[in-house]
């Protein structure tokens, strides 16, 4: 019943929205009357954007009358600003002046693409999504110098404050982020998506990322931090979308070959196609790597595929289909004990550990728009996918692994699929403008793991050994069928010229289920079995909740806003939470959901063309927070009583309230600008990122917690550095630095004297040094550069299972080169 009121609620809502806004049509030629395809037009004052077609026409949404800046921008043309006054009979005809020939280069194109700093951030209306008032970056991946066949993170997000890497050296072939306190891994505590919907596991279920777009594909990587709960989905960490390269609209075929080397064996082939005939279009690409890592037992191979396919029915109309399949194999060297790290942080003692996914990823988009106010999209999308880790694992680090055992063996299948809807208007509050943005989701799951022995050969054979170990002692065979439906909203209230408010909602009902049982073996000192059942344990997840949200946003003028948001947040319980036996830590039976909010002050903005910035302090509430401390490990003996065993593990639990907050901060000077302006094919840039995090646990019910800090937040995370160029040369030095940072609740000290676990402790603080180069001549372009220069010895993880566990080392000194060719 409450779901049926709040329905009709929305559609009476919506329907009484619909009225008339003013609606800017006009066109983008060059110097000869030719229409130019694919030029940007935006309006400053209403950051509104639209793309000029095959004619080169374009049209603006919701323009009231009167002064604005104008602003366009086309590859291989000068960039256009201009004030323009806009009434009833306003028709733009825009005439873009070439880059000169001998202009006509890397620097010089990058230049006038930055010139136009609203572009490159999200807007307050994108599509049929609302970004106003959110702390929100673009990662705009075409203007990185950096390593992008290797995903390089550092380099990648340099320009987004405050995030937490974890540094494996895998050619990117997972991406680990968080921030604010959030467990990097797997960048579980974001809602990660491609071109709006989800890649992960189990958005809710199982939120973790096997799969990352290669960095060669992408145009953006949005970033909006937790206010975007009110629109993707609850997590505390907000959104992360990977938007790809659009189909070329000016070509019938255009081909893209990059192929690169690197130190360790590292081999990466990137080739991709993609055009526009008639009303239809396509991108797609195939791209594989192999490598041998920079550790013994650390092989590496795979092999990936993208298409795009867009038939365009009208200027009103559109489907999009996209399919993507990704396959593969990583051998996976362990991790370290302290002393071992210190003494040989390449070592490696593991070689039957072996890690693999298989992904496929499907999605249906169609967008419509009703009329000039009202657009539409419904986003329908699937995933079939599994991952099998197959080792020995151990807390005990430096046990050397017995190849008569048989290994552990993890197998997870993934099958689910969703449907988002959403419906954006533009309409009027007396004289005043609004938007409003309504959306439905329905997400469904039917995932499956089991665990159990492998087989003690050292292959990647995942096949369960049952019958050849059957007093093996780690196994289990689980259902998760989940369901999650949510509805959202928000609206722009424009309360003047100059300040707007957005409110928002999302409901959601969660329902986690866990079906399955496990096997409670007792052996006794020979090994033999003195206890061996199976052991049902179903559980059930049923939940519905109303996170609010609201959002300011104050923009004297055209280059300056002043911002501010506040929105709840909301963690569901996994499966892994639920259920993964693991010899490194234990799991509390009574784990319940978190939840908390996420509050952002900030002002952002550009003075003139020299100095763009984005300054914000926030706060995060963590309620529930989900922790691991060290704990006496129990188990059930025969007679079904908790006893200790003797050791100590880390248990995993709400550990307690969490107070997280800290300042963070981006500037980018351009010094070229400032100092030699009449120098066009010169640029030189000083970029400097830096976050000032503090936490505290205020309240716990475990021991040792209370007044702790928080695990996995450094107090100082610095990225700075230069992007430098002339001509067709481009290059960047980066320096990295993060302090001391806990892995734990109990905040438990690094032990350079252990040479057992390597699993508690802190990680210690970390510098690294980034130089790149790129060099671009007619169709071809050569990269080059050094990663981690002054060839320093650290790491940025302690894992607990896989791919430990222990510590896993980061990448030494490596070098890169790739040579790309464009027809």
């Amino acid at each position: 019943m409450r779901l049926k009121v709040f329905s009709t609620f929305c559609f009476l809502l919506i329907t009484a929205t619909l009225m008339g806004q003013e609606r800017l049509r006009g066109q983008v030629v060059d110097q000869q009357g030719v229409p130019v395809v694919g030029a940007e037009v935006y309006i400053r004052q209403t950051e509104t954007l639209s793309i000029s077609d095959e004619k080169g026409e374009f049209v603006l949404e919701a323009i009231p009358f009167g002064t604005y800046d104008v602003v366009v921008f086309a590859l291989e043309y000068r960039v256009y600003e201009q004030q323009l006054e806009i009434n009833s009979s306003t028709a733009l005809r825009i005439q873009l002046q070439p880059l000169a020939a001998q202009e006509l280069s890397e620097v010089v194109i990058t230049q006038e693409r930055e010139k136009v700093f609203a572009l490159q951030k999200l807007k307050s209306v994108e599509g049929t999504a609302i970004y106003a008032g959110k702390k929100s970056e673009v990662v705009l991946v075409g203007n990185i110098p950096g390593n992008l066949a290797a995903n390089n993170p550092r380099q990648l997000y340099n320009q987004v404050a405050g995030l937490n890497i974890f540094d494996y050296g895998d050619a990117g072939l997972q991406l680990n982020i968080g921030g604010r306190g959030l467990d990097p891994n797997r960048t579980a505590n974001f809602n990660v998506r491609q071109n709006g919907y989800d890649i992960s596991a189990d958005a809710l279920g199982y939120p973790e990322s096997y799969y990352t777009p290669p960095a060669e594909a992408l145009d953006q990587i949005q970033v909006v931090r937790g206010a975007a709960s009110l629109q993707y989905g609850p997590q505390f960490g907000g959104l992360i979308n990977f938007k790809f390269k659009k189909p070329n609209p000016n070509k019938k075929i255009e081909w893209v070959s990059r192929q690169t080397v690197g130190s360790f064996d590292l081999k990466t082939s990137f080739n991709s196609l993609t055009g526009t005939l008639g009303n239809f279009s396509y991108y797609t690409y195939f791209n594989y790597k192999e490598g041998s890592g920079f550790r013994p037992n650390s092989n590496f191979d795979s092999r990936n595929y993208f298409g795009h396919f867009e038939y365009q029915f009208s200027q009103k109309t559109s489907l999009a289909f996209e399919v993507t399949m990704l396959n593969y194999l990583a051998q996976q060297p362990g991790g370290l004990t302290d002393v071992q790290f210190i003494q040989d942080p390449v070592f490696s003692n593991r070689e039957r550990n072996w890690f693999g996914v298989d992904w496929k990823l499907y999605s249906l988009l169609f967008k419509h728009q009703f009329s000039s106010n009202t657009d539409f999209s419904l986003n329908l999308f699937s995933l079939d996918a599994s991952r099998e880790a197959l080792g020995f694992r151990t807390n005990r680090v430096s046990q050397p692994d017995d190849p008569n055992e048989p290994r552990e063996l993890l197998a997870d299948n993934f099958q689910n699929w969703g449907a988002e809807a959403r419906v954006l208007n533009r309409y009027k509050i007396n004289d005043s403008d609004a938007v409003l943005l309504l959306g439905a989701k329905y997400y469904q799951t039917s995932n499956d793991q089991r665990q159990g022995p492998g087989s003690n050969s050292n292959d990647p054979d995942f096949n369960f050994a049952d019958q050849d170990f059957p007093n093996y002692e780690r196994q289990s065979q689980f259902e998760f069928p989940n369901l999650n439906m949510a509805f959202f909203g928000e609206n722009i209230f424009n309360l003047s010229k100059k300040f707007s408010l957005t409110p928002g909602f999302r409901f959601e009902y969660i329902k986690t289920e866990s079906e399955g049982s496990f096997r409670n073996i007792v052996l006794d000192l020979a090994g033999n079995p003195l206890l061996n059942e199976e052991i049902e344990d179903n559980r059930t997840f049923e939940r519905n909740f109303l996170l609010l949200g609201l959002g300011a946003s104050y923009k004297p003028t055209a280059n300056l806003e002043v911002y501010a948001n506040f929105s709840q947040n909301y963690r569901s319980v996994t499966f892994s939470d639920i259920r993964v036996i693991n010899p490194s830590f234990q799991i509390d039976p009574n784990i319940s959901d978190e939840d908390g909010f996420t509050a952002d002050l900030g002002i952002r903005g550009r003075v003139k063309n020299a100095l763009t910035y984005d300054v914000s302090a926030f706060g995060l509430l963590y309620d529930n927070r989900l922790g691991e401390i060290l704990k006496n490990e129990t188990r059930t003996n025969a007679l079904g009583e908790e006893v200790e065993t003797g050791r100590v593990v880390r248990f995993r639990g709400n550990i307690g309230t969490a107070f997280i907050y800290g300042l963070e901060s981006f500037a980018d000077w351009n010094i070229k600008e400032v100092a030699f302006p009449g120098l066009e094919k010169a640029k030189l840039n000083l970029f400097v990122n830096l976050a000032l995090t503090n936490s505290e646990y205020t309240d716990s019910e475990q021991n040792n917690v209370e007044g702790n800090k928080v695990e996995f937040i450094p107090e100082v995370n610095l990225k700075t550095g230069l992007n430098f160029g002339y001509g067709n040369f481009l290059g960047s030095l980066q320096y990295t630095y993060l302090s001391e940072q806990f892995t734990d609740a109990t905040n438990a000290p690094q032990d350079i004297n252990d040479n057992q676990r390597g699993i508690e402790g802190t990680i210690p603080a970390y510098d690294i040094m980034d130089l790149s180069f790129s060099y671009s001549w007619k169709m071809f372009k050569l990269e080059a550069g050094v990663n981690n220069v002054l060839n320093n010895s650290y790491f940025t993880r302690r894992a607990t299972g896989y791919p430990g566990p222990g510590i896993i080392p980061a990448e030494p000194r490596t070098f890169y080169t790739t040579l790309q060719l464009k027809l």
